[in-house]
This record gives structure tokens, sequence and C-alpha cells, in this order.
């Protein structure tokens, strides 16, 4: 696995080691030591265990988030696409950061395999990219809606550069998700 930092510190693009030949190709998705040794490689802190895998379905224009779990539930979530194509996208949202407010995005796909490390304190969101797209994540805590937030994925204050082109369809938590200057956040 090659780990790969970002521009938005915390975050990790990961690329498996995929070996092919004429049968197809294998690839380890998730190897804790090797996980665990390649955020250390980038001076990031392990992350706590995984505790639940999720999986979605979206067809082409769904966008997901922008999403997090508070205190006393934050998630960590590992992500990566197995089938289709996504933007996906972290927000650094520690009120505390000198990085709050900054995103990142980058597509995930079938093709290119590659997978994005989210920690504790950043929002997460995606928009498939083609239909029946395929996103799994692995998360470091359980899923409790009492501790379940949204910010608003269009914010101009992110300013996030979702890709154009696409006739968007959001679920109604995420079309009324507050901007980030009136939602509840990490401190």
């Amino acid at each position: 696995m090659k780990f790969i930092p970002t521009d938005l510190p915390g975050v990790a693009l990961i690329e498996p080691a995929v070996f092919g030949d004429d049968r197809g190709w294998f690839m380890e998705s998730h190897n804790q030591q090797r996980f665990v040794d390649g955020l250390a490689s980038l001076g990031l802190p392990p992350p706590p265990d995984f505790v639940q895998d999720n999986e979605s379905q979206s067809r082409r224009g769904v966008l997901r988030g922008l999403h997090y779990q508070l205190p006393p539930h934050p998630q960590g979530k590992l992500v990566r696409v197995s089938h289709g194509a996504a933007f996906d996208v972290a927000v650094d949202i520690r009120r505390s950061s000198p990085h709050f407010g900054r995103w990142f995005g980058v597509e995930l796909s079938a093709a290119n395999r590659r997978q994005l490390w989210i920690p504790p304190g950043f929002a997460h969101g995606f928009l498939a990219l083609e239909d029946d797209t395929r996103f799994h994540y692995k998360t470091t805590d359980y899923y409790a809606r009492e501790c379940e937030r949204a910010i608003a994925w269009d914010d101009p204050a992110l300013a996030i550069a979702w890709p154009a082109g696409l006739s968007l369809v959001l679920a109604a938590k995420d079309a009324s998700a507050p901007r980030l200057a009136a939602a509840d956040v990490f401190a």
C-alpha cells in the first residue's frame, strides 16, 4: 500500500498494491498493521479500531453529505468505491484547527482502487459520477443517530468544487443541512 499525504492535514490517500494476471487481479483492501504503519509514515496518529462496515449504492448524480458524528461517537472513515466512480470530499470541521473549513476532494473509482482515510473531526460527502456506484465505509465508531450531523454541501464559505454537469439528487436532510457557520461541530 502506498500512503499519500493530501493538502488537508490528517486526511490520507491510499493506493493499494494490485496484482494482476490473465485470470484477473487481487488486492488487499485492508490490513490493520499496514494501515497503522502507513499513517505513521505520514506522521499521523494510529486510528481507533474499525467497528462497523457500511456500503451504499447510488445512481449518477446522487450527492450524499456532508455527514459526521459528534462525540461521544465521532467516526473516522476509510472509504473506497468498488463499482462505478465518485467524487469524494473531506472537510475539516474542528473549530480549533488552523485548517477549519478547508476541504479536499478526489475521485475514487473501481478503476483506480484508491481509498481515502478521513479521521474523526472531518465531515464527509461524495457525489456519484456513474450509475450503480458502490461505496464502502469502514468506521471507527458505531452509527449513533443522536450524534449524527450534516453541513450544507453547497455552503459558499466552503466553496467545494463539485463536478459540474450532473442533475443532483439529495436526501431531504442533506438539502436542508445548515451551513458550517451555524453547524454544531467539533471544538
